[in-house]
């Protein structure tokens, strides 16, 4: 797979977007912002759009219409144009007075067909999109109008491109593989078929229809990732939802073609992300943006990205209660040439190394605008860039000028300063001392040595593993110890670490978000699930008599009490008179 090509594939799927959304109103899901965030950035799609408003609006049942004055609408999703789905645009619609309506997918006709239950030896005889053809139809019905224009296309807007060398898949952050544990269900969802006795019997026949949907839209971008880049796909499959995913792309009808005409070859090696937890869960790696990735807090609605705190730019306190005041930064820096090529270097050196590529980046910057550095040898300390980064401080011309690379370097500082960091060591020495113990001892001696570390939360120190950090040391035991028999005093162990667990639990005053996710809980310590209240997060009413304002390269999800939701815009940084 060619890095040029991974990049230029999602681009040049923008670019048919782009050319669709002048003077409209546009609604995208978190998949699509996702990708457009590191594909090309917000600003492209503002451009593109034109006009002093913003028009990005997510993509919600609840999402505010247009009036009389927006007759056009683009609608950019990453999944099916199937149930909920078309409900939701229909609803849109309805509230609305368009004339003139695109909706863009990323999922191909092909899996439409697969959703709607066409045999493939019908699809074969098929001419023209009749699903999309049909849909077009609905939309002018919903627009009160048939003589409106409706548009329906495919765009394979499915990778986020953090790298020439690396892209992710956001719209399918949530597809995990099978655990043993799900055959019984899959068993118990098909009585009269032959029982599975293991995962390595289930095939694409014994999953349940959502699932086969999902693995059948993923196989379709990769066909169409395939046909950009003109290889015919030699597929390599470790695990068993990879073996499904692997055949179902082999047998892709639509690809038969592509295939006999392709110039190139390309491996695709398919993993099950359960065979490889140590990676994920471990600390051995020497890498700034792993750690800058694990401690920073998320950007909301995104899966790959992470929130810079912008204040120490600005002449405000850098106080909790300042924070939401400003737009958070973030490491996406797609029309930035400086920043991106820091952040790729940051992606491939160690440490070290990285730490002296952002002083080198943030000296010349400063340098290149004339600004007062005094520069200093040896070690390079978080004290230092920040020296460095408060140069440019209030300095609009030069802010703008390097936004992109400042916001790379407060990320760097804030990892660097950040208590989580301080604690890498011990999680590598303690992972050390575990690889050893699971080496000489047995399962359930690892697991007492353990146990001693699971404190609640009025027992912990600064240095003691909170609840989420032991999740993640058990993550690692079980993954790096492979197959071990279970006996009497395993069993015991096992028991005294999950009561031990399930105590430090409620005794929190506040559970993590992740550890929300898991309890399924809202945080509260008796595990309540909040309701979530509908509402539009919209900036295109936000005014200030402060100015000047500045742009930060990144599509941010403005997080509201009790409310979370996706809106792709303009953001604005206010900076004193």
């Amino acid at each position: 797979m060619s890095a040029p090509g991974v990049l230029s594939f999602t681009q040049q799927g923008w670019e048919q977007v782009l050319a669709k959304v002048k003077r409209a109103l546009v609604y995208l899901d978190a998949a699509c912002a996702e990708s457009l965030h590191w594909g090309c950035g917000a600003s492209r799609l503002l451009e593109a759009v034109g006009g002093p408003a913003c028009h990005l609006r997510e993509f919600e049942p609840a999402a505010v219409g247009g009036g009389a004055e927006q007759p056009k609408a683009v609608f950019v999703l990453s999944c099916l144009l199937k149930g909920r789905t078309v409900e939701t645009l229909r609803e849109i619609i309805g509230r609305s007075r368009f004339q003139y309506c695109v909706v863009v997918t990323a999922v191909s006709h092909a899996a439409h067909l697969t959703a709607n239950h066409v045999p493939a030896a019908a699809a074969a005889e098929l001419e023209g999109q009749p699903v999309f053809e049909q849909l077009e139809e609905k939309l002018c019905e919903w627009m009160g109008n048939m003589n409106y224009t409706a548009e329906v296309l495919h765009v394979p807007l499915w990778l986020a491109p953090v790298a020439p060398h690396l892209a992710l898949t956001p719209a399918f952050a949530s597809l995990f593989p099978l655990l043993p544990r799900d055959v019984h269900l899959l068993n118990r969802a098909r009585p009269d078929k032959r029982r599975l006795g293991s995962l390595s019997e289930v095939d694409a026949a014994a999953l349940p229809p959502e699932l086969l949907l999902q693995i059948r839209c993923l196989v379709s971008g990769l066909s169409s990732l395939c046909e950009h880049l003109g290889v015919r796909e030699e597929c390599f499959a470790v695990g068993s939802l990879s073996r499904i995913i692997a055949a179902d792309l082999a047998s892709y009808a639509p690809a038969k073609n592509r295939r006999k005409t392709a110039a190139g070859r390309a491996s695709v090696v398919f993993v099950d992300r359960t065979l490889d937890l140590t990676g994920a869960a471990g600390h051995h790696g020497d890498n700034l943006v792993e750690k800058i990735i694990s401690v920073l807090p998320q950007l909301p609605g995104h899966t790959n990205d992470v929130m810079v705190n912008m204040v120490e730019l600005t002449a405000l306190q850098n106080e909790e209660k300042n924070q939401s005041m400003i737009a958070p930064g973030c490491l996406a820096q797609s029309n930035d040439t400086a920043a991106k090529a820091l952040w790729e270097a940051l992606l491939s050196t160690k440490h070290k190394e990285a730490v002296m590529e952002v002083r080198r980046h943030l000296v010349e910057a400063a340098s290149r605008e004339n600004l007062p550095i005094k520069m200093s040898m040896g070690r390079v300390t978080p004290g230092q860039l920040m020296s460095y980064i408060q140069l440019f401080k209030n300095n609009l011309k030069a802010i703008v000028n390097h936004c992109g690379l400042l916001q790379l370097g407060l990320a760097t500082v804030q990892t660097l300063k950040h208590p989580q960091t301080a604690k890498w060591d011990n999680f590598l020495a303690f992972e050390r001392l575990l690889l050893q113990s699971i080496g000489e001892s047995t399962m359930s001696v690892v697991l007492n040595q353990l146990l001693p570390m699971i404190k609640p939360l009025n027992q912990r120190t600064k240095d003691d593993y909170s609840p989420e950090e032991l999740l993640i040391l058990l993550i690692y035991v079980y993954s790096v110890s492979g197959e071990f028999t279970v006996d009497k005093d395993l069993g015991e162990a096992d028991e005294k670490v999950k009561e031990a667990l399930a105590r430090v639990f409620c005794e929190e005053s506040e559970l993590s978000p992740l550890l929300q996710k898991i309890t399924g809980s809202g945080g509260a310590v008796w595990f309540s699930r909040p309701s979530k209240p509908a509402g539009e997060s919209d900036f295109s009413d936000m005014s200030s008599p402060l100015a000047p304002c500045l742009t930060w390269t990144s599509s941010y999800i403005p997080i509201k009490p009790n409310n979370t939701r996706l809106t792709t815009l303009k953001l604005l940084l206010y900076l004193p008179p």
